[in-house]
């Protein structure tokens, strides 16, 4: 029969409880900080490569696995090395974990090698994370201040409860404030302060060879964290101007996505990214936007709605209808407004298109905007939305959110016209959003033309009914980049360009974002 062990002599000021709330201390911390590293990892991907389910699944289930290698590897610790192995832990997990976020970024940017350095940073972040709870425990069972099973069962409560704060607070205060790296090094310093603390105040438990030891480690790695922290700008803008070819003038990590924006030296080529995908070039854009705009303004067009749109340059092109009474721009990221009415570059573009006091900005998901909209309230509907490449913004390519705008949205006699990618590149894409707005009971008119920075560019031209819209024009002035003869010839699709078969998106099956991502991964 073993002999059971006594518990080491804890300070005098501390005893069993103050070390009981010490170790729940402990365990929120390791929380906040693993679920943090988590979703920076998560965060910074979906800068890189788009929101994704393919790429957060790998992430996550990469990070879970490899926690419970670390928590099988942390079993096997002793019980009387549990505060030297959780300190240890401690110091490698907030020197990984705070320069996770810029290691992946100049993986990215500079070497081109993000998909093994986010493997390899998932499983080493996520055994050592996996490894905290384990040895935490252990320190517990020393304390003998009550059961194992309670004593359990309270330190995944505060595990939980640590995981349900950092994930509320992180896109809603964290990113915004600080980025993808910066609070990445934030938790490193909380990881490591953590790690002090408890080594400070169970010190009696170790050597003070291993306490020395140790506090030099955390001391060390608190150093290292302070250091990238102060020199992490310039590498990041160093790092992030890397991935275009012209300066960058304007960067906002706002609460929803990445936004750049870019000038050439000569002045000539504004660039607007959206995590860090190209939305327009100055060069060409009147080729876009004229095209998207002015085929569905030839009608009714008292009241305007435009979905996205928060460049300010379709708008622009509305205005110039003096005819036009209101316009709504329904647009999710209030950051990617504020650019458009302050940046000299863009109020250059859009002429400043957000100081009309006909415009209204609602800054809203356009698919339960549209769902309370009032009933036949506009002439005309412009969808302007970034291409639907990732499960966040196939619903709104999806026959219930065309069906909304059809139903409820679009007054008598009103049209529609949606962006739909490109025809050449992502065929699939483009006649899959023409057959989900057919589904959704509109009567459709696609049409396409050639805008240089995008290359063939589509879109489709609907309205109720079962007879297909005219494709016409009907300008208040002469357009740089339209006229009818071109826009005729715009309704003509080369014989291996025409109409493919696929399946209407909804919400239940986003077909929309396996034909996009298959189309431009092609390309």
């Amino acid at each position: 029969m073993a002999v059971a062990q006594a518990p080491l002599p804890l300070p005098a000021a501390l005893g069993p409880r103050g070390a009981r709330r010490i170790v729940l201390g402990a365990t929120l911390v390791c929380a906040i900080c693993g679920f943090a590293y988590e979703l920076v990892i998560v965060a910074l991907g979906t800068v890189l490569f788009g929101s994704s389910t393919e790429q957060t699944a790998l992430v996550l289930g990469t990070f879970v696995a490899a926690m419970g290698l670390g928590s099988w590897a942390a079993g096997r610790v002793p019980t009387t090395r549990a505060v030297e192995g959780f300190v240890a832990v401690e110091c490698a997990v907030a020197l990984a974990g705070g320069l996770s976020a810029l290691g992946l970024f100049a993986a990215y940017a500079w070497l081109d090698l993000y998909a093994p350095a986010v493997r390899i940073v998932s499983v080493l972040l996520g055994a050592l994370v996996g490894a905290e709870i384990p040895l935490l425990v252990s320190i517990v069972g020393r304390l003998r201040s009550e059961a194992a099973g309670r004593a359990v069962g309270t330190l995944l409560a505060a595990d939980y409860v640590g995981a349900f704060a950092v994930g509320l607070a992180f896109p809603l205060v964290i990113l915004p404030a600080l980025g993808q790296v910066q609070a990445a090094l934030a938790f490193g310093a909380v990881n490591a302060l953590g790690g002090a603390v408890v080594l400070w105040l169970l010190r009696g438990w170790i050597s003070r060879t291993a306490v020395a030891v140790l506090g030099a480690a955390l001391l060390a790695v608190l150093a290292g964290l302070g250091v990238a922290a102060a020199t992490a700008g310039s590498v990041e803008a160093s790092a992030r101007q890397a991935l275009y070819d012209d300066p960058i003038v304007a960067h906002v990590q706002s609460r929803y996505q990445d936004i750049t924006l870019t000038e050439s030296l000569d002045g000539r080529d504004v660039r607007l990214f959206l995590n860090g995908d190209l939305q327009f070039s100055s060069v060409d854009e009147r080729r876009y936007h004229e095209a998207l705009v002015h085929p569905v303004m030839a009608g009714r067009h008292d009241r305007v709605l435009v979905l996205g749109g928060g460049d300010g340059l379709a708008l622009r092109e509305v205005l110039r209808y003096r005819d036009v009474r209101h316009v709504t721009v329904v647009e999710l990221d209030p950051a990617v407004v504020r650019l458009a009415r302050e940046r000299p570059e863009l109020r250059r573009l859009n002429g400043g298109a957000f100081a009309d006091p006909r415009v209204e900005v609602v800054n809203r998901d356009a698919f339960s905007w549209s769902r309370g909209a009032a009933a036949a309230s506009y002439d005309v509907v412009l969808v302007d939305l970034p291409d639907p490449d990732s499960e966040d913004l196939a619903k709104l390519y999806s026959v219930e959110q065309y069906g909304m705008l059809g139903r409820r949205v679009l007054a008598p006699g009103g049209r529609l016209v949606v962006q739909a990618g490109s025809p050449w590149f992502a065929p699939e894409a483009f006649w899959c959003i023409e057959r989900t707005v057919a589904a959704a009971g509109l009567a459709t008119r696609p049409y396409h033309v050639d805008v240089p920075s995008f290359g063939d560019w589509g879109y489709v031209l609907a309205q109720r009914g079962s007879r297909p819209p005219a494709l016409g024009l009907d300008p208040p002035a002469r357009l740089a980049t339209l006229d009818a003869p071109t826009l005729r010839a715009a309704a003509t699709f080369a014989p291996d360009r025409r109409r493919l078969r696929v399946r209407a998106s909804t919400l239940d099956r986003p077909s929309i974002v396996r034909y996009s991502r298959r189309g431009w991964r092609d390309e």
